[in-house]
């Protein structure tokens, strides 16, 4: 039986104008928005959920996780059964619900199954796009093999890794089409040296330019796009040059470079808080000068990429990018964006951007007439305290994902 729930009462925020709408109430039904606006003629069926002057607003989009790196040794993720790595991942997701994120765009890890899961019900969590196993050169970010490591592969039959080897433009196109024929709804190449890796230099360059054009050619011709992994100015201009479409990181950009992204329609997805939850918990998880080395270059560019990727009018898309015991730090990304964003900024990077970039417009990250009812009820104002979507859900009275109430604490019960 179709479920009808009406909310009235409240103030609805409307992301894409940064404004708060009074007189507004949201029909649902089942797992859409069935009406928005005053004086709905609700079915006789409906249940009411007052919201006495809460803000309602759209769920929100974090367009960079790893939903299968349950632990920070990425290599106990890899190794793990794959099922056992699915229901950690399945736990994983739940946390970020019940934290009022509603879609997760993974880069590198979640497989169709999982996306199969949540559509089906079988996992409570937002629903998934993916892109398959991040492509990664032979030492590149993502090989997580020491030198002296010469095992073939990184387990990338496995749910829990997150990454595939993969080098030469024949073999990078096989492994675009593989990874678009299980489910990928966009490409991730990695295009620059990282943290995580023990072998590859922040600045270092990876994939020669024959290998991404070869993989934004196939993503192109799946109507998809390229999506890479890249800290430095030298990078990003070179993947943008190259037709990629979603950059991600970004913390070494220059304004030209930032300019020239924004000309050419790309997307940016900030990581912010990766880097300071890695500082704050790096020694006591065990990493080394080196790593933190690497910190140190890509957090001490962080705050200023933003100003110039703002000033440039590069939009820029929510992202975390925490792997393991560090997603506690998930909503701390809303205080790091507020030292230099507006709220109103901040929530159009967490809604209507995020949906531009999963490909949802009109789907997701917006309270329209049609769209998913994907929804919080915020306990105060986002637009004037952005605090209120921190606490990890702590302000949140409702959470709604696709219809199905993950978190009901108003009069009425789930």
């Amino acid at each position: 039986m179709t479920q009808n729930t009406l909310f009235t009462g409240g103030r609805l925020l409307d992301p894409e104008a940064g404004v708060l709408r009074d007189g507004l109430d949201v029909l649902v039904t089942g797992d859409r928005i069935a009406a928005v606006g005053s004086s709905i003629d609700a079915p006789s069926d409906t249940t009411e959920i007052a919201l006495g002057g809460r803000t309602i607003m759209p769920g929100l989009i974090d367009c960079h996780v790893h939903v299968v790196a349950e632990t920070l040794d990425l290599w106990a993720n890899m190794t793990a059964p794959s099922s056992l790595a699915a229901l950690r991942s399945a736990r994983v997701m739940n946390e970020a619900l019940m934290r009022g994120f509603t879609t997760l765009r993974d880069l590198g890890g979640a497989d169709y199954g999982l996306v199969r899961a949540v559509n089906e019900g079988l996992i409570v969590g937002p629903r998934l796009v993916i892109c398959g196993k991040g492509l990664t050169t032979t030492g590149g970010h993502a090989d997580l093999r020491t030198r002296s490591d010469d095992r073939p592969g990184l387990f990338s039959d496995r749910v829990g890794s997150m990454g595939l080897i993969v080098d030469g433009v024949d073999n990078v196109r096989a492994a675009c089409r593989t990874m678009i024929k299980e489910g990928a709804n966009f490409i991730k190449v990695m295009a620059n040296g990282g943290v995580s890796s023990p072998n590859d230099p922040i600045h270092s360059i990876q994939y020669s330019r024959d290998e991404i054009l070869a993989m934004v050619e196939e993503a192109d011709n799946a109507d998809l796009y390229v999506s890479a992994h890249v800290y430095t100015d030298k990078s990003i201009g070179r993947c943008v040059e190259l037709g990629v479409h979603s950059l991600e990181h970004c913390n070494l950009i220059e304004p030209e470079t930032a300019r020239l992204a924004a000309e050419k329609g790309c997307i940016a997805v900030p990581t912010l808080v990766a880097y300071d939850a890695l500082a704050l918990e790096g020694k006591a998880l065990g990493l080394g000068a080196a790593e933190f080395a690497k910190i140190d270059i890509v957090r001490n560019g962080g705050l200023r990429s933003l100003e110039i990727m703002r000033d440039a009018g590069l939009p820029m898309a929510f992202g975390s990018d925490l792997l393991g015991q560090l997603r506690k730090y998930h909503c701390m990304e809303f205080e790091i964006l507020a030292k230099v964003l507006t709220p109103a900024e901040i929530i159009r990077s967490a809604t209507v951007i995020g949906a531009r970039l999963c490909r949802l417009e009109g789907e997701a990250g917006v309270i329209a007439t049609g769209a998913a009812a994907d929804l919080l009820v915020v306990d105060g104002d986002p637009l004037s305290d952005i605090s209120l979507l921190q606490g990890d859900g702590a302000h949140m009275s409702v959470i709604m994902a696709r219809g199905r109430m993950a978190k009901n604490g108003l009069r009425v019960p789930a």
